[in-house]
């Protein structure tokens, strides 16, 4: 059967990509009204490409900005940036028309060389993420560029040079990101000390920094808001029901938003009736799986999880069909908060709200770090705070009051 999309002509050097191209659109969830729209964009470029007398493979970062500017210029006022393109340019690199795109390439000198070695050295023995492996390579290749030579060993450093490097960075952080810079620097160092580069172990030379954690107290929902955010979704719907489960997930579980995302139809084990969590540190830990989580699981997979080839658990409702992202999930509390008539809250709020709610209804301290996951009960200290019916026999009399 004819779609609209199909009827849409592709003339020039792109023709042979253009059904291909219309079914991909159709595949992540395009309407046939946007797959039209993608379509009518590449046979507008491919006519530009046949009056420039342009090949496919030509199709590089520079001609499409060439392109947009023509466009604009020819007096369109929609699709003219380059990002406009993204879905095609992608399209012809998986079909091996256009070359893909460069990756990194090799470190050059001593400098790259030693930053490489560090990269390597933080995922491969150390483990962290890739988030905080560019964070902390950030700070690496600030102090090598700072001390040239160190790589060589013709340029010695010592505390002084290591006090000199904090002081110039340090006033322009704030408390969060100097401890982050603190922590970097010390990783570094360690790893030089490690490698032979410095014979002296310096990364006792980095002061500790001072912390505001644990300072303030935790921002709750109470159990009518929460309520309130879960009748707010319309479970008429496939997006509403969808919208249900990851609040309930979120509010029952006390999942990050991240970890939201990452769930995978895999990681639910309905014969157990556990959940497969993955969390921070590459940590994985099976939870079970309350009965009103399930059932709002199953009526979202049964009635509102669009058909796609991706194994990700939550889906987004507009094309690209995709996986949601943290930040995703994060929007889905979001609008939650706006449809119920309540103050903007994060997805991490619920997490804390689980924990409050844990101790005000009877559970101890510890109990409440083992539904979070917490890796030390410090973590979990912080929630002591909000937990009022205990802290009362603490409280002093009034000075001056009755006895």
């Amino acid at each position: 059967m004819a779609t609209a999309w199909s009827k849409v002509k592709v003339a020039g050097p792109l023709m042979p990509y253009a059904e291909g191209f219309g079914r991909a659109l159709t595949g992540l969830g395009y309407t046939d009204l946007s797959a039209g729209e993608q379509l009518r964009l590449m046979g507008h470029l491919s006519r530009w490409m046949a009056a420039q007398r342009l090949e496919v493979a030509a199709l590089d970062g520079g001609l499409v900005e060439k392109y947009c500017e023509d466009r604009r210029a020819q007096g369109y006022t929609a699709r003219l940036a380059p990002s406009s393109l993204g879905r095609l340019l992608g399209f012809l690199r998986d079909e091996g028309v256009l070359l893909a795109v460069p990756g990194p390439t090799a470190p050059v000198g001593p400098d790259g060389q030693l930053l490489a070695r560090y990269q390597a050295w933080l995922v491969g023995e150390r483990g962290l993420a890739d988030r905080v492996v560019a964070r902390w390579m950030k700070v690496a290749a600030l102090f090598v560029a700072d001390h040239p030579g160190l790589p060589t060993g013709t340029g010695a450093i010592g505390a002084a040079e290591v006090a000199a490097f904090l002081a110039s960075e340090l006033p322009c952080r704030t408390a969060s990101p100097a401890q982050e810079l603190a922590a970097a620097l010390r990783s570094f160092l360690r790893f030089l000390h490690v490698e032979g580069v410095v014979a002296t172990p310096l990364a006792q030379a980095v002061p500790p920094m001072a912390s505001r954690r644990g300072a303030g107290l935790p921002r709750w929902l109470a159990p009518v808001v929460v309520a309130r955010l879960l009748a707010s979704c319309d479970r008429r719907t496939g997006r509403g029901r969808r919208d249900h489960a990851i609040l309930l997930v979120l509010a029952r579980l006390g999942l990050r938003a991240g970890e939201v995302a990452r769930l995978s139809l895999d990681d639910v084990d309905w014969r157990a009736g556990e959940l497969v969590v993955h969390g921070k540190g590459r940590r994985e830990d099976r939870l079970p799986l309350p009965t009103d989580v399930g059932e709002a699981l199953v009526a979202y997979l049964r009635r509102g999880r669009p058909r796609t080839a991706d194994r990700t658990l939550f889906i987004r409702a507009i094309a690209p069909r995709g996986g949601l992202s943290g930040p995703g999930i994060t929007w889905v509390v979001y609008s939650a908060c706006e449809r119920a008539g309540v103050p903007k809250a994060s997805a991490h709020r619920l997490r804390h709200s689980l924990a409050t709610h844990v101790l005000r209804t009877g559970g101890s301290l510890l109990e409440a770090g083992q539904i979070l996951r917490h890796g030390a009960i410090g973590t979990s200290a912080i929630y002591a705070k909000v937990d009022f019916a205990a802290l009362a026999p603490l409280a002093q009399p009034w000075p001056g009051g009755a006895a």
